[in-house]
């Protein structure tokens, strides 16, 4: 299984016990897999000074780095965040575990019965950077599904990610589970990153999560399989029977409530007809909320914005700006997000249940929305206590990834000395 594996012996046995303590996790009931999220919560609570006092130093380091305002945001934790954390886990405690779930059975007309159940994967990876609530996300999923977890949270959280895998090594200990279910490579750095995507045999799944260059850094490299979470390029369209205030309201949500974020709005599209009478209120409303707005020729026309390029329909900015552009009507935003969407998100704005319908019908992205602000593309919106990521491709998963997306099936088949003739 390792012969392949070229890496420092150290790494190896790293994984090797994690694939091994996979193996004891598997087979726990929901109630200890609970009582394992049960003490994580108080254990982040309990330990939130701890968590804080770590994470100011990535922080630290990361602004005197001159690291982006966006990845910044992404790295700090305050003790709301903590908070946040540790209810976060107590909601994933209370969703129904996923183990051994029956999704097909039938009997076969010779007695067999065929069942087709959840299992977890074993062992998920994991890479992400300045992302330390990631950390307590991934982990406290992978628990409740059954799988152990490696994870390479990446230098600039490196202090605070020591601090939560060591909170989540207690509360698997506490519970009787070895503490190896969970366990971090940030130790052997870059290098290590490269052993993991290597070490087919020894992870079943990687889940890169961050920047584009670092997903498809993984996608490409990888000799483990890989569920591909995506960049956020996202779309709003405001038709032309949206209501103005509405539209203001979700466009700015979209983008200001948390803009370093996959599902801020990057990109708003808006019909020939309501430009003039929306973009001047809109524009003012985003720059109010201290927004740059990169406007098409005619959005020019009608406020002042910064000029927009064609590299700016592409991109996922991931900070204060937003680009803008006045489309003649439904198909011609349709053709837009399918020319540059990354297939993440997109929302229309309307009061047209058939021009609503053809956009649901015909944008192909992962998760399409009427008349909602496109930051509800979450796992925690879903109702998923958490998630592992939101997949932008289509085989196996596709979305936001909570707990069932951590699983595979096998069959089970029961007979009475059946032969085959």
């Amino acid at each position: 299984m390792t012969e392949h594996l070229e890496a420092n012996p150290a790494f190896v046995r790293l994984l090797e016990d994690t694939r091994e303590a996979s193996r004891t996790l598997r087979t726990q009931s929901s109630a200890v897999k609970d009582e394992v999220l049960t003490r994580l919560a108080g254990l982040l609570r309990e330990r939130s000074g701890d968590i804080v006092e770590a994470n100011s130093l990535d922080y630290e380091r990361g602004e005197a780095g001159g690291i982006a305002t966006g990845l910044l945001d992404r790295l700090r934790l305050t003790p709301e965040r903590v908070e946040g954390l540790a209810r976060a886990v107590e909601d994933i405690r209370g969703l129904s575990d996923p183990i051994g779930q029956v999704v097909r059975g039938h009997q076969l007309p010779n007695g067999l019965r065929v069942q087709q159940v959840r299992v977890p994967f074993g062992v998920v990876g994991a890479i992400y950077e300045a992302r330390p609530n990631v950390t307590v996300d991934i982990a406290a999923l992978c628990i409740k599904s059954g799988n152990a977890a490696v994870l390479r949270g990446g230098s600039l959280a490196e202090s605070s990610n020591r601090v939560l895998v060591d909170i989540i090594g207690q509360a698997l200990a506490g519970a009787g589970l070895p503490r190896s279910a969970v366990s971090t490579i940030d130790e052997f750095g870059r290098e290590g990153a490269t052993w993991l995507m290597r070490a087919r045999g020894l992870i079943d799944v990687l889940i890169p999560r961050g920047s584009a260059s670092l997903i498809q850094s993984v996608v490409t490299e990888s000799q483990v399989p890989v569920i591909e979470t995506g960049e956020g390029n996202v779309h709003i369209f405001v038709d032309q029977s949206a209501d103005h205030t509405q539209a203001i309201d979700i466009v700015v949500n979209a983008k200001v409530q948390r803009p370093s974020v996959c599902n801020a709005v990057e990109t708003v599209l808006v019909h020939h007809d309501e430009a003039p009478g929306l973009i001047p209120s809109l524009v003012d409303a985003l720059k109010a909320q201290g927004v740059t707005v990169h406007g098409c020729e005619i959005t020019q026309g009608l406020a002042e914005v910064e000029p927009a390029s064609t590299d700016d329909w592409a991109r996922e900015y991931l900070s204060l700006d937003v680009a803008m552009r006045v489309v003649d009507d439904v198909n011609d935003a349709i053709a837009h997000i399918q020319t540059y969407s990354t297939g993440h998100t997109e929302s229309i704005l309307t009061e047209s249940v058939t021009r609503a319908e053809q956009f649901l019908r015909e944008v192909d992205s992962a998760v399409v929305m009427v008349n909602t602000s496109t930051r509800f593309t979450d796992g925690g919106e879903f109702g998923f206590g958490a998630e592992v990521g939101i997949s932008t491709q289509k085989l196996h998963a596709r979305g936001p990834m909570g707990l069932p997306e951590l699983t595979s099936t096998k069959w089970i088949v029961r007979g009475l000395g059946h032969t085959r003739s």
